[in-house]
């Protein structure tokens, strides 16, 4: 039986069977029987990972330990408001600081990111609007209550199994977009998410 660690690109963490591109971290939100509770944070470093790190091994939801969670690809982790992580993925880290131009620690990367991504006090995510015109490959938008990609001149809709077939991108209009702003501009300077179409 799946586990409740999929994350949607809408913030939602799903029981589902398809196996994610990356791993992240929010902190504890499991209880001792592996079970999520309603916290869908404990700290603002959202990080993704790679899954496989220095041969270090884990076993899923043990209690005390933090809540393996699990994105299809990077634009999803982004779009739940995800960063790359500073250890086992260094140079993606640094490239992500510098097409941010963050400055300080990382601490200040974060508390920006948190700002934007979610709705203070509620297991919510924050969502913006912006016109469709200015958004790079790589951000999520929603059309029609579904999340949907950006690449090029189509919107790939997402589902938790992973993508459907491509769909035309209108070339302008308001969009609400669901990847948060930090990241926007990530990828409008030049970041490379890893997209698995």
């Amino acid at each position: 039986m799946p586990r409740q660690n999929r994350v949607q690109p809408t913030g939602d963490i799903l029981a589902h069977p398809a196996r994610g591109a990356f791993m992240g971290n929010r902190g504890i939100l499991h209880d001792a029987d592996g079970q999520l509770g309603p916290a869908r944070w404990r700290h603002k470093a959202w990080v993704t990972c790679v899954l496989r790190f220095k041969n270090r091994r884990r076993a899923l939801m043990q209690p005390g330990h933090y809540t393996e969670l699990f994105f299809h690809d990077e634009a999803v982790a982004l779009a739940a408001g995800h960063r790359p992580c500073g250890e086992c993925r260094r140079a993606d880290y640094l490239a992500y600081r510098a097409a941010v131009g963050a400055r300080g620690t990382v601490d200040v990367l974060d508390a920006q990111m948190h700002a934007e991504r979610a709705v203070p006090r509620l297991a919510q995510q924050n969502r913006h609007v912006m016109d469709l015109a200015d958004l790079p490959d790589g951000a999520f938008i929603l059309q029609d209550e579904t999340p949907c990609l950006v690449v090029g001149a189509s919107l790939y809709p997402f589902s938790p199994a992973g993508y459907g077939p491509a769909r035309p991108r209108p070339t302008s209009g308001k969009v609400t977009v669901l990847t948060p702003p930090t990241s926007i501009r990530a990828l409008n300077n030049g970041y490379k998410a890893m997209i698995r179409l």
